[in-house]
């Protein structure tokens, strides 16, 4: 990766007029600025092939556990849309919490024929994604359109309403306090179209490899993630509910993680 070339694309993508929450400003991750460094940012990618092999530590590489992880993933997220949305065409997609764009190239070559729109709230992690995204030279081979990319919150993206037939968001509630949460299902709801998808995949607080880490590992984790209490009080199910969403589903997608989609109101 070219240092020089990522921090090129941030002078392009920065939206300059956000105002960030408090909670996005503390330290986060072991980083004293959180998401907002470059070093978080360059951290990404490697912390990922960890946390894919320590998930299914069975697999013979890094590779293998994401892509498998991931196909669990959007698996859950085509059969929901083949039973609620009746098989529609998906042509638009938001990646909400996008980070360094993982999950929103998985998405891109899943859904060949889809849009996709990436948003973070973190400069360095999209200027890392675009980076990403332009030095995959086999873009066109995989899929028809490149993702774009969006400097925004997801608590008010300012996106126009009903516009995305499928609204994902990968391994960021746990990050967030209940009441971001909150807002960020209300705004998914804004901007889905009626009946459209929502996908959300995170920790899973009935995962039994969770619920039986030894106590010293599992206050390790907690000091780095300063919401994982309120992330495990979340009900996410019924806050779906909350928000006008119908056809709540929930399964667990991997012996660590569950991913619950849900319907925007007709």
């Amino acid at each position: 990766m070219k240092a020089s070339e990522v921090f090129a694309e941030k002078e392009k993508l920065e939206n300059a007029a956000i105002v960030y929450p408090d909670y996005y400003t503390k330290a986060f991750h072991a980083y004293e600025t959180g998401n907002l460094s470059w070093e978080a940012a360059f951290d990404v990618e490697p912390a990922t092939m960890a946390l894919w092999k320590r998930t299914l530590p069975g697999a013979k590489s890094w590779e293998e556990a994401g892509n498998m992880v991931r196909g669990k993933w959007v698996e859950a997220i085509q059969s929901h849309n083949d039973e609620f949305s009746g098989g529609a065409l998906v042509s638009d997609i938001l990646d909400m919490g996008c980070s360094t764009g993982n999950s929103s190239r998985f998405l891109a070559n899943y859904f060949k024929t889809a849009q996709v729109t990436g948003l973070d709230l973190s400069p360095y992690f999209l200027s890392v994604a675009q980076y990403l995204e332009k030095r995959d030279t086999d873009c066109t081979e995989y899929r028809r359109k490149s993702i774009q990319f969006v400097h925004g919150n997801a608590e008010s993206s300012n996106l126009p309403s009903k516009s995305f037939d499928i609204v994902t968001i990968a391994f960021m509630l746990h990050e967030c306090p209940q009441n971001a949460a909150r807002n960020i299902l209300k705004e998914a709801h804004r901007l889905l179209k009626p009946g459209g998808t929502i996908a959300v995949t995170d920790q899973s607080p009935k995962s039994k490899i969770i619920q039986e880490l030894p106590p010293a590992l599992f206050m390790l984790m907690k000091s780095t993630e300063p919401w994982l209490d309120e992330y495990y009080l979340f009900d996410l199910e019924t806050e779906l509910g909350k928000c006008g969403f119908t056809n709540v589903r929930s399964l667990l997608t991997d012996p660590r993680h569950f991913t619950c989609t849900a319907s925007a109101a007709l």
